[in-house]
């Protein structure tokens, strides 16, 4: 009878802790994607590329109308609602999230979404036409941001957890 009664509670509070990691996630990498795309249009204005590991890495200040590698520059209005179509999404997956390595992907996928949405949504030339602000350059790569980073490794914790078998219950695979 104990063992009964403590599996749903181990679950509700696994559920909590993840719906936590996934919040905390969320809100933090939002916050300093927020803060380093405001830092980059201030500091980084009117110039070229600033060097700061010589040819490997350095800033440069762009504004993207359209997806990854400069696709889709005529659709900001539809990327802008396939965002929050996907935020959406995220968050309904989240919620049914147990694992922790599930919650702190869908959190980096979250901050990542509304990021570049929220440059969508706020900056010029206008709602849901706003151009993404891209500021962080690597040799033979596209100009990127801290929100563009939280969907990459969003997207590679999905992965590994897809090929461990993990579910977002924490349950695995058995046929793995």
């Amino acid at each position: 009878m104990e063992e009964a009664i403590a599996g749903p509670a181990v679950s509700t509070t696994s559920r909590r802790i993840a719906r936590v990691v996934f919040a905390a996630t969320a809100v933090l990498l939002y916050l300093v994607d927020l803060a380093t795309k405001t830092l980059a249009v201030h500091r980084l204005a009117d110039r070229g590329r600033v060097d700061v590991l010589g040819d490997l890495f350095g800033f440069r200040l762009t504004r993207n109308p359209g997806a990854a590698f400069g696709t889709g520059t005529s659709y900001t209005a539809v990327l802008s609602c396939v965002a929050l179509l996907a935020a959406g999404a995220v968050v309904w997956f989240a919620l049914r999230a147990v694992d922790r390595v599930w919650a702190v992907a869908l959190g980096l996928l979250l901050a990542g979404v509304l990021g570049n949405l929220t440059d969508r949504v706020f900056r010029a030339p206008g709602p849901f036409e706003g151009h993404v602000v891209d500021f962080l350059q690597l040799p033979h790569w596209p100009i990127f941001n801290v929100a563009d980073m939280c969907i990459n490794v969003a997207a590679l914790l999905i992965l590994v957890q897809a090929f461990r078998g993990v579910r977002l219950n924490g349950t695995r695979d058995e046929r793995r």
